[in-house]
C-alpha cells in the first residue's frame, strides 16, 4: 500500500475531505491531521512540496484556496504523487468547471466518489485522465 491518507484543507486549516486508507481512531486522525495541517500550512512557496511527518511522507500542492496533502510511505515516489494530485484536481474541474472549495463541500459524496474511482486500498488504480471521467455515474446518483 502506498497512500495513507488524503486530506483537501482550506487555507484556515479547516478540512474539507478526508479519506484514510490504514486504520486510525478518531482521536488519532485529528491529532495527525492537526499536526500536518499546520505544518504544511507554515511553510512558504520557495519551500519544496514534501514533508516527512512521523513515519509518512506528506506530499501537497496549493491550488487556490486549498491544500491537497497526500500521506504516502517513505519509499513512494514524490513526484507521481504529484502527478495524482494533479490529476484529481483536473477531472474535478472537468466535472464542476473550476473546481472550488463550495463545490466540494456542497457535493462531497461526488468528490468522494471520483476518488474511489482513482485510488483501491491505497493504490492508485487509475490514471488516465478520459477513463477518469465519472460523469455518466456520478449524474445517476444525483
Amino acid at each position: 500500500m502506498g497512500i495513507r491518507f488524503v486530506l483537501f484543507v482550506n487555507k484556515q486549516g479547516q478540512t474539507r475531505l478526508a479519506q484514510y486508507y490504514e486504520h486510525l481512531s478518531i482521536d488519532e486522525r485529528r491529532a495527525l491531521e492537526g499536526e500536518i495541517v499546520r505544518k504544511c500550512l507554515a511553510r512558504t512557496d520557495q519551500q519544496c512540496s514534501f514533508v516527512e511527518h512521523r513515519n509518512y511522507k506528506v506530499v501537497y500542492r496549493r491550488y487556490a484556496s486549498l491544500f491537497f496533502l497526500v500521506g504516502v510511505d517513505n519509499d513512494e515516489n514524490e513526484l507521481a504523487i504529484l502527478e495524482f494530485i494533479h490529476l484529481f484536481v483536473e477531472t474535478m474541474d472537468r466535472h464542476f468547471g473550476n473546481v472550488c472549495e463550495l463545490d466540494i463541500m456542497f457535493h462531497l459524496e461526488k468528490v468522494h466518489f471520483m476518488l474511489e474511482e482513482m485510488v483501491m486500498n491505497g493504490c492508485i488504480v487509475e490514471t488516465n485522465y478520459k477513463a477518469t471521467d465519472c460523469e455518466i455515474i456520478i449524474s445517476a446518483t444525483a
